[in-house]
């Protein structure tokens, strides 16, 4: 006996019946779903690495305005010519913002910039960012061992592990860190010279790389007087600490903007912070020349 099927379910059968042989082709839809709400974008495409000493890496630490809280723009999700950076699942993909995954809030920050003027500067090469940066992270967990709650993460010991990771292809070439919001305090401030110091130590032990440039970027000046009564504490120490290490250089952050929040530099003035970093680095080297 010949059953009665509704439209509906005549229609429903239909789909079915093509989403079964979609599949077995091995069709992939990439755009929107059934009710025209966008799916998850297609995965990147494999990228190719250039030779290993073509491929030069740099390491970026410290907490949120390392990692970046930038807004993110179209032009921070277009992929420059020659920038990779290390994803959370250790793969090398474009550098398109937000490059750090620390935390939700991850937007533009000064590595993607940073990457694009060493490339731009020299055709040759090929720049790796490995972003390590973890959000509200005093220095004191920048420690072997020393875990970080808000991130979930024991910073220095998960930044060694993707550093080693990305050395496998590349060649370490400077250390990017900026941090400090966290230890303006007046009894961390005091120590922050001391353990900035042995922390950029420890990362040239542990990495092998006793002579590797390591950058370090000026807290944000929007910052004075609202911020902790060790502020100036700490900025005297991030210059000291570049001013005594051979291999070291200060950025300022002079005529920079924050985000509403006084906290966070705005996306603008990431990108400008990004190429400060980058010009004291081409500084660097042509004066070791």
């Amino acid at each position: 006996m010949k059953t009665h099927q509704s439209p509906r379910s005549v229609r429903l059968l239909r789909f079915l019946r093509m989403a079964g042989l979609l599949l077995g082709s091995g069709w992939v839809a990439t755009g929107v779903c059934a009710e025209g709400a966008p799916t998850a974008p297609p995965p990147s495409a494999p990228v190719t690495l250039p030779k290993k000493e073509k491929f030069h890496l740099f390491l970026l630490v410290g907490q949120s305005n390392m990692a970046g809280r930038g807004k993110v723009d179209a032009e921070d999700r277009s992929a420059p010519p020659r920038v990779l950076t290390l994803n959370k699942a250790g793969q090398w993909v474009p550098a398109v913002d937000p490059i750090h995954f620390d935390k939700s809030a991850a937007g533009v920050g000064l590595g993607r910039s940073f990457g694009m003027v060493l490339a731009e500067r020299d055709p040759a090469l090929t720049i790796g960012l490995i972003p390590c940066a973890q959000g509200g992270s005093p220095i004191s967990s920048w420690s072997p061992g020393a875990a970080w709650d808000q991130t979930h993460s024991h910073p220095y010991d998960d930044a060694l592990v993707r550093a080693r990771r990305a050395l496998q292809d590349g060649v370490l070439k400077g250390i990017l860190w900026h941090q400090g919001e966290a230890d303006t305090q007046a009894n961390n401030a005091e120590k922050y010279a001391r353990r900035l110091t042995a922390l950029i130590a420890r990362f040239r032990t542990d990495l092998q790389a006793p002579a590797v440039p390591v950058l370090i970027g000026q807290l944000g000046l929007f910052r004075n007087g609202a911020a902790g009564p060790g502020s100036q504490t700490v900025d005297a120490a991030l210059r000291a600490v570049a001013k005594q290490d051979g291999h070291a250089a200060f950025i300022s952050a002079e005529g920079l903007t924050s985000n509403p929040d006084h906290v966070h530099f705005d996306a603008p003035s990431q990108r400008t912070f990004g190429r400060r970093y980058a010009e004291a680095f081409l500084m660097m080297q042509k004066q070791a020349r």
